[in-house]
């Protein structure tokens, strides 16, 4: 019990070795009990060993597991937009708990265009048109998205697929939904009486057993007929309404094909079919095209001596992408380009010659402008279904759809989040094994031989298996790589450490991307919708010769931001740059002054086209989505300024202060105008009346306190709330890091505001009685 003492240990060793050298009496010298003991000792120094082995690499493993979990969380937090993190916390929008969902088909939504013909199609926002009740001044496209659907009652992915019908001052609109909870298409259906600027949800007009697209909606002999997609019931029906335009019937089953995209026209005295099938030996997917004719739209139908017309490269615009139409005589067909990913584009078609022996067309130029704004615009990506007919008037209306990801995107984002993740489990073991944590890869009683005492049949079964003994070669082998690994690198030496700090880098830059593939959404910063609308505003700025690479800087980043429309650079002095020097997805208008006054922020200027102005200092960087949030909570409240710094102006005498000033006193009462949303009629008219004439003359003597001197002109005209603020996630001041900022020198540029204050106090009255609590808004963007 109490163990053998060191005289019987010497002497057992030296009895077993005798016995082992053949020199002693005999092989057993050592008793039962030495040898149990022996047995023991044994076992115990590898199991004690293994179980070291077993404490460091679960230790290290764990510890990497906290650090880069915990680095991919804070990556999510100062990555993510509140808006989205709010939504993985399970308490988004409305619409995010039932419509909206992320799906592989896309993220697609409708969009309005109008022209003086069929190719000369431009976007809502460029009309004009504007609505009081959403301040969508002015309206923008898309107008119908899949938050405007679910909003009404009926959970929706994405709309796509447009159709117009126009019954005379109404259109309507029928369309594909994909009903979030079937996950099949079903036909939508709304009703515009204001030329498509706003749209009312009417209801689902056709929910089958199966899928549903493209709804072909036309009339025939004073009936109004849908031919929808239904290639997966496999045939083409035709369906005829019954109470325009909720309940159809069906009319007739017209072919047994599974057609997509299919549509009829009158031509030339007779009805020709346009579809694609491709369950058909040798069918190019997306890039066949069949046609068949018949004397009326139930047939029967035969098929045109050519077919199929196409079969070629589905990037040739063979599978139909929307309604046919004539303009000056000419037949047109439009097709979609699905080359580089499904529905990328629209091409059109004028078909020549189409008999029943004979079939022609030629590509001729669309002429839409394409977007350059990658995922932030609504139809970014690709653009595949366009429905182009004229009004009474003349004028032509269009609607088309749009995404701003390509097919399969949450797809192909979940599978390079996963391989991210599993090169850093792999960087993790690697490092491991440098750091000395992991001595094997494969953990020796894992080997099927070093599993224990075997018996001989095994053992000859073990022998004459193949497999067997190449799984244990191998293991043997990859279990040297660690000694190797440690041998060539040498971790102690600099190269060594250089090479883990490398290591380090690589596996927590791709942990970080792993994180945004997997939870970051798909990277676009979407405007946000407000009663029903988008809408558009003017982003200023105000620079000179000195601050050119501010201005490079702020306007790539900022033009490709959802909702601007155009960028207005007020141009105090000196040489201004060329506009082919800015990288812009947006125009920028340079508007050169005669004097170097901060009062030019504030000019009334004609050409700016949109009530929204964000007046938006060129040193100052945050993000779209904070953008976003800002012009929707400004839309909410357009008669006040709407900003993100906010200043609390109290005490006596008066005295200007930093945010810091005004978290400690929980409230503000001010928000500087060197990032703030505007009313530019009203704001721009308040400051150039002649009551602010003094106050005017004030900025220029002081350079500075134009912003300031907003906020009083504001709280002197109105006795209700005229301020309000949203927190950024995160902004980048650069002006300290700038020589020709105003404001570097922060000790005499508060000195300047203090003397502002006091001036602006005897002038406008105080804004002492208008302190507003942070944290006061529902959705928590003042916090």
């Amino acid at each position: 019990m109490g163990g053998l003492s060191p005289t019987m240990m010497a002497t057992t060793a030296a009895g077993c070795g005798g016995g082992a050298n053949g020199g002693g009496a005999s092989g057993n010298c050592c008793d039962m009990s030495v040898r149990c003991w022996c047995r023991w000792h044994c076992k115990d120094h590898q199991h004690g060993g293994h179980h070291r082995l077993l404490s460091s690499g679960f230790l290290f493993f764990m510890g990497c597991f906290v650090l880069l979990g915990s680095i991919g969380m804070l990556y999510a937090w100062l990555a993510f937009t509140p808006t989205f993190r709010t939504t993985l916390g399970g308490s988004g929008p409305s619409t995010s708990l039932l419509g909206c969902q992320e799906d592989n088909e896309g993220s697609w939504s409708v969009g309005v265009f109008y022209g003086d013909s069929p190719f000369s199609l431009k976007p809502i926002e460029a009309m004009n048109m504007w609505k009081d009740g959403s301040a969508a001044w002015p309206v923008a496209n898309p107008v119908l998205t899949c938050a405007s659907v679910s909003d009404a009652g009926f959970p929706s992915n994405f709309v796509a697929d447009p159709f117009l019908y126009i019954k005379g001052d109404t259109l309507y609109l029928f369309y594909e939904t994909k009903n979030s909870i079937t996950l099949q298409g079903d036909i939508g259906v709304a009703k515009s009486t204001d030329k498509g600027a706003s749209w009312q949800q009417v209801g689902i007009a056709l929910d089958e057993d199966w899928h549903l697209s493209y709804p072909y909606v036309f009339n025939y002999l004073g009936q109004i007929y849908m031919m929808p997609e239904s290639s997966e019931k496999g045939e083409l029906r035709l369906y005829r309404a019954l109470n325009f335009p909720l309940q159809w019937t069906l009319e007739k089953v017209i072919m047994k094909k599974p057609l997509v995209d299919s549509f009829i026209i009158d031509y030339n005295g007779k009805h020709w079919l346009f579809g694609s099938d491709h369950s058909g030996f040798g069918a190019s997917k997306n890039g066949q095209l069949e046609i068949w004719y018949s004397n009326s739209p139930f047939g029967p139908w035969k098929p045109h001596k050519k077919n199929p017309v196409h079969n070629a490269d589905k990037s040739s615009g063979a599978r139909n992408g929307g309604r046919p139409f004539f303009y000056n005589g000419n037949l047109y067909r439009i097709g979609q380009d699905c080359g580089e990913t499904y529905g990328r584009r629209v091409r059109i078609f004028n078909i020549e010659v189409l008999t029943v022996d004979e079939f022609k067309e030629v590509e001729v130029p669309f002429g839409l402008t394409e977007p350059n704004k990658g995922r932030n615009s609504w139809n970014g990506r690709r653009y595949h279904q366009l429905d182009v007919q004229q009004l009474s008037s003349g004028e032509w209306v269009g609607v088309m759809d749009g995404d701003r990801v390509p097919s399969g995107d949450p797809f192909w984002r979940f599978i390079l989040g996963c391989a991210s993740v599993a090169v850093v489990a792999v960087l993790v073991i690697l490092l491991g094994i440098l750091l000395g944590a992991v001595k094997c890869i494969i953990p020796l009683n894992w080997c099927v031989h070093n599993s224990g005492k075997r018996n001989y049949a095994f053992l000859a079964w073990e022998r004459s298996n193949l497999l067997s003994s190449k799984l244990r070669r191998f293991c043997s082998r990859l279990n040297r790589a660690p000694s190797f690994l440690r041998g060539w690198i040498r971790p102690n030496t600099c190269v060594g450490r250089l090479v883990i700090a490398i290591i380090v880098v690589i596996g927590i830059a791709l942990m970080c991307t792993g994180v945004k593939y997997i939870y970051g959404g798909n990277g676009a910063e979407e405007a946000y919708l407000w009663k029903g609308h988008y809408s558009q505003f003017t982003l200023l700025t105000m620079t000179y010769d000195a601050r050119i690479w501010n201005l490079k800087m702020y306007v790539k980043h900022y033009s490709r931001c959802s909702s601007v429309r155009e960028i207005v650079v007020v141009w105090n002095k000196g040489v201004p740059p060329k506009l082919s020097d800015l990288d812009s997805a947006v125009p920028v208008r340079i508007r050169i002054e005669k004097e170097n006054s901060l009062n030019n922020r504030f000019k009334m200027d004609p050409l700016i086209k949109t009530r929204a102005v964000l007046e938006l200092d060129d040193d100052i960087m945050m993000t779209c989505d904070d953008i976003e949030r800002g012009f929707k909570v400004w839309r909410q409240h357009p008669d006040r300024i709407v900003g993100f710094y906010p200043r609390l102006i109290d005490g006596s005498p008066l005295k200007y202060r930093g945010e810091k000033y005004a978290r400690r006193r929980k409230g503000y009462n001010m928000i500087l105008t060197g990032a703030a949303f505007l009313d530019s009629q009203v704001a721009f008219g308040r400051y150039w009346e002649e009551a602010a004439k003094q106050g005017r003359e004030l900025v220029d003597k002081y350079f500075n306190c134009e912003d300031v001197l907003l906020n009083f002109l504001y709280a002197n005209a109105s006795s209700s709330r005229t301020v309000e603020y949203v927190r950024p996630a995160w902004a980048i001041d650069t002006s300290k890091l700038s020589g020709a900022a105003i404001s570097r020198n922060t000790k005499v540029h508060y000195k300047y505001r203090s003397k502002c204050l006091l001036k602006f106090s005897e002038m406008y009255g105080s804004l002492a009685g208008r302190k507003l609590e942070f944290d006061s808004r529902k959705d928590g963007w003042d916090t």
